[in-house]
């Protein structure tokens, strides 16, 4: 990527005196950290206060930014996003387009993958996730479930799930297995 593509990815305010590329091919602007450039690859992006250290890697279109940190031997690829007051490390995963933000901490060797989004809370194993006919679900923080962009508690999606899924014109069939998926997360989501 050259720096104009990627001026034209974040809005085209950049000042190319404000980035470096790495070794691997990755971009990280001024006010970031970063221990080990090499460990920024292909697209990769680290920018605003955000810090990348130990053995952590950031590959393909991954972005860390705002004030998130990822370090020990976490590694984000594809289209993953670290922001907010986001922490992974330890030997967690992330993949696809998956989110971390706010203040979620993925660590152990949590896996986030997919489209799933992870806000608020910590966690050491991977949050459940699922693919449904319809749309995904993830346990996007304790105790709740986000299904599309929608995240309600556990016991929200019992009393407002129903009206949702009716303005999604949910099928007889997908009401059935949506409801299933909440009995799941309820029982044995965090």
């Amino acid at each position: 990527m050259t720096f104009e593509q990627l001026n034209q990815i974040l809005d085209g305010d950049q000042k190319q005196c404000d980035w470096r590329q790495t070794s691997g091919g990755g971009w990280i602007q001024k006010s970031a950290r970063v221990e080990c450039e090499e460990n920024i690859r292909d697209d990769a992006q680290v920018f605003g206060n955000a810090q990348v250290s130990g053995n952590a890697q950031v590959s393909g279109n991954a972005q860390v930014f705002g004030n998130a940190r990822v370090f020990g031997n976490a590694r984000m690829s594809g289209g993953t996003w670290a922001f907010g007051n986001a922490r992974m490390f330890g030997n967690a995963r992330m993949s696809g387009g998956a989110w971390v933000s706010g203040d979620a901490q993925v660590f152990g060797n949590a896996r986030v993958f997919g489209n799933a989004r992870v806000f608020g809370g910590a966690w050491e194993t991977s949050p459940l996730f699922i693919q449904g006919t319809r749309f995904s679900l993830t346990n996007c923080k304790p105790g709740f479930i986000q299904i599309g962009c929608e995240c309600h508690s556990f016991s929200e999606w019992t009393r407002v799930g129903l009206a949702i899924a009716r303005q999604n014109d949910f099928s007889q069939a997908q009401i059935k297995e949506y409801r299933a998926y909440i009995r799941l997360f309820k029982q044995t989501g965090k």
